[in-house]
């Protein structure tokens, strides 16, 4: 099934995945290559993104590992005010996405930089406004499946059955987003949120099961700990068994890809388009 969302009145054909680069206006995210926490750096991050064909850039400016400390409102809105003024300054064109959970600081990205898409890793749970909040900006949506909050995720990886309750948690929440008016919805079955590392390999190995919501899929899986604690490396280190899965997410029915790398997923994209044109 083919898929399109709406960005700023035209429409993305989804037909071949799209890759989200990630650029993070905040010091602390697992992966130091993405850190971008001056005008010059974000400046350099989004031209080398751009360059590489990016179709999709991810702005935060609020770390979610696990683990993490949270910064207030007015930090991450001063983050994400330098780096879209930057953004938009030198790529005006550029489809942004922002990755917030806060339904205050989607409405000034979208409003204020003319941010296309919401990505909400929260799945709207930290935020009781922000599903009402995306549905009037009219802008799509990205529901994450998480339990618990990015703080304490790690004690929240009980299931009666994965793909069971993860199917059911976005039936329940596609439906609240539809009533509310909410068109454009991405689903992201959160890699690394709530779940084990076999949970996460678990996940993998199924997500075509997603593909019965009839709605696009993001995955990221981008250097993540389910990669380098599996093969004892770190983040730094991950850039191969990135791209492995990022493969196995493509055959697996997903439609954006988000990562730190644009580069090498552009090219995992194309040649998973080769092959793809002689299945049967």
């Amino acid at each position: 099934m083919t898929y399109s969302i709406n960005i700023g009145g035209k429409l993305m054909d989804l037909s071949v995945a799209k890759v989200m680069g990630i650029l993070n206006v905040t010091p602390d995210s697992f992966y130091s290559g993405s850190r971008s926490i001056d005008e010059a750096t974000v400046e350099f991050r989004v031209r080398e993104m751009t360059d590489e064909g990016a179709d999709i850039i991810d702005v935060g400016a609020c770390s979610t590992r696990p683990n993490s400390i949270q910064i207030d409102t007015d930090e991450e809105m001063r983050r994400l005010r330098m780096g879209l003024r930057v953004i938009r300054k030198h790529y005006p064109d550029a489809v942004l996405s922002v990755d917030t959970y806060r339904s205050s600081v989607a409405k000034m990205c979208v409003e204020e930089y003319g941010v296309q898409i919401v990505n909400d890793i929260s799945g709207g749970m930290a935020d009781s406004d922000m599903f009402r909040t995306v549905a009037n900006l009219g802008v799509p949506y990205v529901l994450s499946h998480i339990q618990g909050s990015p703080s304490d995720m790690s004690s929240h990886t009980e299931y009666v059955n994965l793909m069971d309750d993860i199917l059911y948690y976005f039936s329940e929440k596609v439906q609240m987003l539809r009533d509310l008016g909410q068109k454009d919805i991405i689903i992201d079955p959160g890699f690394g949120f709530s779940k084990t590392l076999d949970q996460n390999y678990e996940l993998l190995s199924h997500l075509d099961m997603l593909q019965i919501l009839e709605l696009p899929i993001l995955a990221g899986i981008s250097r993540k700990s389910m990669i380098y604690k599996l093969l004892g490396t770190d983040a730094e280190s991950s850039l191969t068994g990135t791209t492995a899965l990022n493969m196995t997410c493509l055959e697996r029915g997903s439609n954006i890809l988000r990562v730190h790398d644009v580069k090498e997923c552009k090219e995992v994209v194309r040649l998973y388009e080769q092959i793809k044109q002689y299945k049967a």
